[in-house]
């Protein structure tokens, strides 16, 4: 079983900036695939950023040059910069991680909040 704890989600004004970060513990055998996800009210949850275990990286268009996912594989947590926010980034922010190995497991975050003022 795989915990992830999230934190660093709050109020900004449009332009301002935030650090999400997300801690996983529990029975982990080494590095897991991870990622951050958001859903607006009313929306589909859509993916934001991905990184591997070998740190290559993904963004969705609305993100690219704006946010940034790395992630510290020895205190097994993952980290999302963002910059230049917008009111269309409010959202609840859920971190993701996934087994590759038996049982193939998807674990979610709790979600934390992200509100962009106007």
């Amino acid at each position: 079983q795989v915990q992830l704890a999230e934190s660093g989600g709050g109020l900004v004004q449009t332009g301002g900036s935030l650090r999400l970060s997300c801690a996983a513990s529990g029975s982990i055998s080494g590095t897991l695939p991870m990622g951050w996800y958001r859903q607006a009210p009313g929306k589909q949850r859509e993916l934001v950023a991905s990184i591997t275990r070998s740190g290559n990286t993904n963004y969705a268009d609305s993100v690219k040059g704006r946010f940034t996912i790395s992630r510290d594989n020895a205190k097994n947590t993952v980290y999302l910069q963002m910059n230049s926010l917008q009111p269309e980034d409010t959202a609840v922010y859920y971190c993701n991680a996934r087994l590759v190995y038996y049982p193939m497991e998807n674990y979610w975050g709790q979600g934390t909040q992200v509100t962009v003022s106007s």
